[in-house]
């Protein structure tokens, strides 16, 4: 798929699960947010926000997150503020039936917290506004208390 999504036809998607079932379908919308003009990129953006983080967050939200972090630091992605964005909501959703989950969800977007202080010097003005919305969140998020069940 290339450069930008590398080692996202490792994820074993179809045994994963997002808010409407089989996650086989997550590989073809990143690529699509990667790749697609700015009006493809923001439908697939959204499909991939009501899949994976509106709702709760799913065991396809945390193999999905590092690849949503390639798409926010890729400055050819024309919905990269979005993309913040869909990580800030990952971070302030959960999943109660589901604590581990939603631990390792939460864990893959506070990782990279660096990425997101670096993303706050961005030359869109749009990123650099969702990049200190979403350092703020991680700022303030709980840590590990979040996912208790």
């Amino acid at each position: 798929m290339g450069t930008i999504l590398k080692g996202v036809s490792r994820v074993r998607w179809d045994e994963l699960k997002h808010a409407y079932g089989s996650a086989a379908d997550v590989p073809g919308v990143l690529s699509r947010i990667a790749w697609g003009d700015a009006l493809a990129s923001a439908a697939a953006l959204s499909d991939l926000a009501l899949w994976i983080g509106e709702l709760a967050v799913f065991d396809a939200t945390a193999a999905a997150a590092p690849f949503l972090w390639d798409l926010a630091v890729t400055e050819t992605v024309t919905s990269r503020a979005g993309v913040i964005e869909l990580l800030q909501t990952i971070l302030e959703h959960g999943n109660p039936r589901q604590p581990k989950v939603q631990l390792e969800a939460h864990q893959t977007v506070l990782s990279r917290r660096p990425t997101a202080d670096r993303l706050t010097h961005d030359s869109d003005p749009a990123v650099r506004v969702a990049a200190q919305d979403l350092l703020a969140a991680i700022d303030s998020h709980p840590g590990e208390s979040c996912c208790r069940a």
